[in-house]
């Protein structure tokens, strides 16, 4: 069997999740060979899965009716705070992509809250529920890539550093972030990440003007390959994940498989979404508390690196690898049996969450 992947992040906007768990998918279907894997232009296969939700997903899913699969990263709320009048473009954006979404055979929703959503917005699609999958060997830490990554940053060894990464957005808790840092100057405050959607970027010089007024504890670091991360994440002792809204962001939870604690913010997604418990905050007081214990109390930050460690079990690569695989085998054996059929099969069994 030959499977199709296709992604307009190979050529846009690397620097965001959706790119990350696209580049995650390929190399999961890669690491064992009972499967072909095709990615964008390179030919056709037996079931089309895609990712991103231009033309390019249009056209490339043509000749592969009913057996079109879709990973929903996006939904409509995915917007609040993102882009300049956001509520302006919402009704429009949440029409498009309840179009994307029916486009596809079967939609795969990341998390309860993705499922929620991709069914209000009204599209016609099978659903299953599959997380976002995490290569922990990628992320695991060691002294050496501690060493590189802190040479990268211009860190000395004996700092406390907490890091923040996403998109120069409000959405993120960018500000939040910088807020916390003026209020324990002790510890270094990093944030990488940048605007992969250049001028569309909601809060441009709001947002600059908060890293100006920063403290000499904050530093921006700009934009990182997919291929330096690991070593980004493992110059920290503690991830900040402040964003307002989220689905299964692979952020925090490759900041776990590090080895490091994770605070989160206190919303509802996260509260459908993780198994096992997490650390969270509900407001800037909360997240200055707790990082300064995590700084000062060495009994806490143990627990919290048990904590991360717990939670990362969800998101084992192999029984996410196995559901897939149903799903694509699935699909591939209905469309041998139903040629010509006109919609997604009924026949199919979709026990997959």
């Amino acid at each position: 069997m030959k499977i199709h992947i296709v992604s307009e992040t190979e050529f846009v906007m690397k620097a965001t999740g959706v790119h990350t768990a696209f580049r995650d998918h390929v190399d999961l279907l890669k690491c064992k060979d009972d499967v072909d894997v095709v990615v964008n232009g390179e030919g056709t296969g037996d079931v089309f899965h895609g990712h991103t939700y231009g033309l390019y997903y249009f056209w490339k899913g043509i000749k592969y009716k009913g057996r079109r699969v879709f990973t929903a990263h996006v939904t409509p709320d995915s917007i609040n705070g993102s882009l300049p009048l956001w509520r302006l473009f919402k009704p429009i954006i949440t029409l498009g992509l309840r179009l994307v979404y029916s486009y596809a055979d079967v939609c795969i929703a990341i998390s309860p809250m993705v499922e929620k959503s991709i069914i209000e917005t009204g599209a016609t699609t099978k659903l299953v529920r599959i997380f976002n999958p995490v290569n922990t060997g990628l992320w695991k830490r060691s002294e050496e890539k501690r060493r590189k990554g802190r040479e990268m940053l211009g860190l000395n060894e004996h700092e406390f550093v907490v890091l923040g990464a996403g998109q120069l957005i409000g959405r993120k808790g960018i500000e939040d972030f910088i807020e916390v840092s003026k209020h324990i100057p002790s510890a270094r405050f990093i944030w990488a990440g940048g605007r992969p959607f250049g001028a569309l970027s909601e809060g441009i010089s709001r947002i600059n003007d908060k890293m100006k007024e920063a403290g000499e504890n904050f530093k921006y670091a700009g934009n990182f390959e997919l291929e330096q991360m690991p070593y980004i994440y493992a110059a920290a002792d503690l991830m900040l994940f402040p964003s307002y809204q989220e689905n299964c962001p692979l952020t925090p939870i490759e900041a776990a498989a590090c080895g490091m604690p994770v605070i989160f913010r206190n919303i509802e997604e996260y509260k459908v979404l993780y198994e096992n418990p997490y650390i969270s905050a509900s407001d800037l007081g909360e997240f200055i508390r707790l990082t300064t214990r995590m700084i000062s109390d060495g009994e806490f930050y143990n627990e919290g690196l048990n904590i991360s460690a717990q939670l990362i079990i969800q998101f084992d690569k192999g029984a996410i690898r196995k559901k897939l695989m149903n799903l694509y085998w699935e699909l591939s054996e209905n469309s041998k049996l139903h040629a010509g059929y006109q919609g997604a099969p009924e026949e199919i069994s979709w026990g997959l969450y």
